[in-house]
């Protein structure tokens, strides 16, 4: 029996972050890294340092939150404060 997304997702929001982006932002090894989880998990959970926050250009929690799905393919499931859930189907889940 397979796991719903939602089931997915709600596991997800109760473990501890897959990927933390920090002071550098969001790096291409940070893209590769939650592409890589997102391909072995289906769902990755990201959190943002404060120092990952650059309102000074526009990012904040959201938009970066928004920016990382789009770069990854992903699907934003969700925001809590400065962390964040993405899904994004494989080839069990896309049936």
């Amino acid at each position: 029996m397979t796991e719903s997304i939602r089931e997915k997702v709600k596991k997800a929001h109760h473990s501890s972050p897959d990927v933390i982006i920090g002071k550098n932002g969001i790096t291409p090894g940070v893209i590769e890294e939650i592409k890589t989880r997102l391909k072995s998990k289906g769902v990755v959970k990201v959190k943002i340092l404060r120092t990952g926050i650059n309102e000074d250009k526009g990012l904040d929690r959201r938009s970066i939150a928004r920016l990382v799905a789009e770069k990854t393919g992903a699907r934003l499931m969700g925001i809590r404060g400065r962390t964040f859930v993405l899904y994004k189907a494989g080839r069990k889940d896309s049936k």
